[in-house]
């Protein structure tokens, strides 16, 4: 865990500042999402970064746990929610392997900008199949660089050697709902604002 959350760690000032790409695409993520939500609901995100969609989510469910990899980005997100004074989200440090919870924990999990950035998305998927209650949903946005930059392929380990690119796994739109179907989960709604900015999908748990 130590080279990425290095990287990780140097980077949260600067991604913390960094305005959000596609506004109009984000404000519709979040009210998809919102619709999925109830009140009573516990809710995980893991690879949270600095806590904005937490803390965007939190008036709509009963708690949410945040984690992320980076203790830097777990301190930025704390500053923001205790400056917002946002009291039912719970920001922790932790990669997603090491997170500890009893199956069946949650009424859905959150995945933002995160499985293409993990050793295995199979692995992430189960382990998120896991903790979800039946019915549960998981909702992730992901950018799959196998369909329009394939050729990263090739510089992503050199960028990861010299410490200037994380780990990126290199796959596609259909890799990756292959993956979820393959992994227990029925697609209840999937969206991409255009090519190469993401794949938003909500995912069931099959029951």
């Amino acid at each position: 865990m130590r080279k990425p959350t290095r990287f990780w760690d140097r980077v949260a000032e600067g991604y913390a500042k960094k305005p959000v790409a596609d506004e109009a695409a984000y404000q519709k993520k979040l009210q998809v999402t919102r619709g999925y939500f109830r009140p009573d609901m516990e809710v995980l995100e893991f690879g949270c970064g600095t806590g904005s969609t937490a803390i965007a989510h939190a008036p709509y469910v009963k708690h949410i746990r945040a984690t992320d990899i980076s203790a830097k980005m777990i301190e930025i997100a704390k500053g923001k929610a205790e400056a917002g004074k946002v009291g039912n989200v719970t920001f922790e440090q932790s990669s997603f392997d090491e997170l500890q919870a009893p199956e069946r924990s949650y009424d859905a999990v959150m995945g933002h900008s995160i499985l293409h950035l993990l050793e295995s998305k199979e692995d992430a998927i189960a382990k998120v199949h896991r903790l979800l209650k039946p019915g549960g949903v998981f909702v992730s946005s992901t950018v799959c660089i196998g369909d329009f930059m394939r050729w990263l392929r090739f510089i992503a380990p050199i960028g990861r050697f010299f410490g200037l690119m994380p780990l990126v796994k290199i796959f596609t739109e259909e890799d990756l709902v292959a993956a979820l179907t393959a992994g227990g989960f029925a697609i209840d709604y999937r969206w991409s604002p255009k090519k190469g900015k993401g794949l938003f999908i909500v995912a069931k748990k099959v029951a």
